[in-house]
């Protein structure tokens, strides 16, 4: 590599390093094999069984892929006032998720995404404003569903509770799931007092931010970019309801249909007939799910979101090799393709971008 080449330049590229991208693959592969190694027979191959019927389903899996997509390239276009072309957004939204594919899903993709929005023309705080307020409207989904899906459920079915037959796994579960969404809360009050009320200190939050030890070389237009953001979160609070509605709308259709691919491809196997209770069920599970996986040291929870799947919805499914299965194709379908996209579109952004 060039040493004259530009710092961001150079992280950018050792994100489509081999290793960045095949140890996830093979972290999560691994964990599969394992579980089916352990789990599978004669009898249990013989309950998956591939039809028409099958491939319809998993289809429309993989259009709930698209439909979450669309719906992050249409809040995108919102909250840049139509800055970008469709095209853009989508190269824009492949990149952020490649990068979140390929990092602990603590880190994710947001920090290198203020890069990704002013490379392609935003400045740099109207790009981290933009990329706040993907964060607060996340969040805002997160927090208004969960208690809700709690009210219509068996709280003790959802987290597993079983009085007569105590662990640490079923037990901790509630406590983990409480923990996670408090955090959540308080950074979600954070993020909005910062953004409509007092965004000075926001920008003293994103300095402390660029202050870490992959960021520390975008340190010296962090300042900047906390004045800029002054400004655009003016901008922000002028916005009316309207947008604000349209923005949620779009959150909330991409992770509506991200929840559902999990139960859509169990209706292409129909182990058992689930009613739409336990359908409910397993969506409100992937909730819990998602705060769990958000402690996953591996890139973008590999292996442990395997694992996370045949323990918490293994319940629906006849045993844990099939529940192995799932898990991969689940993975198959939510997860690598945005590494391979990754791959292929990466290299040309950085060639585009980074010229002398």
């Amino acid at each position: 590599m060039n040493k004259n080449q530009p710092d961001s330049q150079k992280k950018l590229l050792n994100g489509v390093r081999p290793g960045r991208i095949v140890y996830p693959i093979l972290i999560g592969v691994a964990v599969v094999v394992y579980m089916l190694m352990n789990e599978v027979d004669g009898q249990t191959l013989s309950l998956i069984e591939f039809s028409w019927y099958s491939f319809f389903w998993i289809f429309v899996a993989l259009i709930m892929m698209i439909v979450r997509d669309l719906g992050y390239m249409a809040r995108l276009r919102i909250l840049t006032d139509n800055t970008f072309s469709w095209i853009k957004a989508f190269r824009i939204i492949m990149l952020w998720e490649f990068t979140s594919a390929i990092t602990p899903s603590a880190i994710g993709g947001t920090s290198v995404a203020i890069l990704y929005l002013n490379k392609e023309g935003l400045k740099v705080g109207k790009s981290s404003a933009v990329v706040m307020s993907t964060s607060f409207l996340d969040e805002l989904y997160f927090i208004l569903m969960f208690p809700i899906l709690i009210l219509f459920l068996d709280i003790h079915q959802l987290f597993m509770i079983d009085i007569q037959e105590h662990s640490i796994w079923l037990d901790s579960l509630l406590y983990f799931a409480l923990v996670g969404y408090l955090v959540k809360t308080a950074y979600f009050i954070v993020l909005t007092y910062g953004l409509f009320w007092n965004p000075r200190g926001l920008k003293w939050l994103l300095l402390w931010i660029f202050k870490l030890p992959v960021l520390r070389k975008w340190k010296q237009g962090a300042n900047q970019a906390g004045t800029d953001i002054i400004e655009s979160s003016k901008e922000l609070q002028r916005k009316p309801f309207w947008f604000w509605f349209k923005a949620f709308m779009a959150t909330f259709c991409s992770w509506t249909a991200r929840y559902w691919v999990v139960n859509v491809i169990l209706l292409a196997f129909m182990f058992q007939g689930y009613s739409i209770t336990e359908h409910i069920m397993i969506f409100a599970r992937q909730l819990v799910m998602w705060i769990m996986m958000l402690v996953s040291p591996t890139p973008g929870g590999s292996g442990f979101s395997e694992w996370v799947f045949t323990k918490y919805l293994g319940e629906f499914l006849p045993s844990v090799g099939v529940a192995a299965a799932m898990a991969l194709i689940w993975r198959l379908i939510s997860y690598y393709p945005y590494l391979l996209i990754g791959v292929f579109i990466l290299p040309k952004w950085i060639k585009k971008h980074f010229k002398k």
